[in-house]
């Protein structure tokens, strides 16, 4: 019988309109590179149509193998654990369908002109004409209990730093892990430079992204005598769309390589070797199937940070307990104020000063 090849996008979902619209743009960018095949996305949670619906509509279609590939930048729980344990479900209940998994955006020469691109977008809007040997670059990765995912946003930084010629770069973080983006920012203002280029290096809008620029805001009221600029989110870039559609390539191609050599479940990672053999199962199921009643009605398509009182207010509330001191560690670009019952390892540096638990003194 002749193969029949259809393609599965796997995001995240988000409450925020304009994360899921633009999602849905990067996968309509993705149609146009496979016009032979079907195509199809969906999401773990918050968003329709899910991951399973997406991949109901390719059997329908007649489809005996699917090239299902992660709309992610880095491989961190969702993207090795929580997609493949619904992709694994869905093969064991279909085996007539074959289902085989690719690997994350990553550090790739073509996310790097992506964000090179959204960074000198910034600069050419800049009034003022400012050295680059004067400007730091503070890349902001979105922050995960997954130091491989972590160290791979620094290693983002070092390349557009030394491609850029900035005279210096750092790296924080949204949520989750350290530096956060306020103190990273304080730390950053007491160097020297004279502009400091505040990047999130992030896909798609929601209410992470407004926070980031919220907090530079904030700093840079603080900091009258030096230029903050904020450069965009990386959203639908051409090469963005190249470097998905070459995941999907390496599928076929058989060199898709999913990191595992610095994966916290399999390796005794410095300061997760608790987490070395726990079972990796998807705590998203209990969530799939999610649409209109989890979206965001705080604010349209963009993102103002609305819910941001909620969040604070919601971490308040609940800061003496371990696993809400770092708001769910979840910060999926929409509002933390719903409830998950499921269960997360404590991420071991959730007192570090400039981390998690700073974020409850604001509230």
């Amino acid at each position: 019988m002749t193969e029949k090849l259809g393609l599965m996008i796997c995001g995240h979902g988000s409450r925020n309109k304009g994360a899921v619209r633009q999602f849905a743009q990067l996968a309509e960018g993705l149609k146009q590179r496979f016009p032979n095949w079907p195509v199809e996305y969906g999401y773990l949670e918050f968003a329709n149509p899910v991951i399973h619906d997406g991949l109901n509509n390719l059997r329908e279609a007649g489809c005996t193998h699917v090239l299902a590939v992660p709309g992610m930048l880095f491989a961190a729980g969702h993207a090795k654990n929580d997609i493949p344990s619904v992709l694994n479900t869905y093969q064991a209940q279909h085996p007539d369908m074959k289902v085989t998994y690719g690997r994350e955006l990553a550090v790739d020469v073509r996310m790097i002109q992506a964000a090179g691109a959204r960074i000198k977008e910034a600069l050419d809007a800049a009034e003022s004409d400012v050295p680059m040997h004067e400007t730091m670059l503070m890349v902001v990765g979105r922050g995960a209990s997954d130091p491989d995912a972590n160290s791979n946003v620094t290693k983002i930084t070092r390349l557009l730093w030394e491609g850029m010629g900035f005279g210096w770069a750092e790296t924080c973080y949204s949520g989750v892990t350290f530096p956060l983006v306020a103190p990273g920012l304080e730390h950053a203002a007491k160097l020297g430079y004279k502009r400091i280029v505040v990047f999130p290096y992030f896909l798609f809008t929601g209410v992470l992204v407004q926070r980031i620029y919220s907090n530079t805001d904030e700093v840079a009221a603080n900091h009258p005598d030096i230029e903050f600029l904020k450069a965009g989110y990386l959203n639908d870039h051409p090469q963005v769309i190249n470097t998905m559609a070459d995941r999907v390539q390496e599928i076929l191609q058989g060199a898709n390589l999913m990191n595992c050599q610095m994966c916290k479940y399999r390796e005794q990672v410095l300061g997760f070797e608790a987490e070395v053999g726990l079972a990796q199962e998807s705590h998203h199921h209990h969530v799939e199937g999610l649409g209109a009643e989890a979206e965001c009605k705080l604010c349209d398509e963009l993102c103002t940070g609305a819910c941001e009182e909620k969040v604070r207010a919601a971490a308040h509330h609940h800061h003496d307990h371990a696993h809400h001191d770092h708001e769910h560690s979840h910060d999926h670009a929409h509002s933390h104020d719903h409830e998950h019952d499921h269960h997360h390892h404590p991420y071991p540096h959730a007192d570090h000063p400039l981390g998690p638990k700073s974020m409850d003194k604001k509230g």
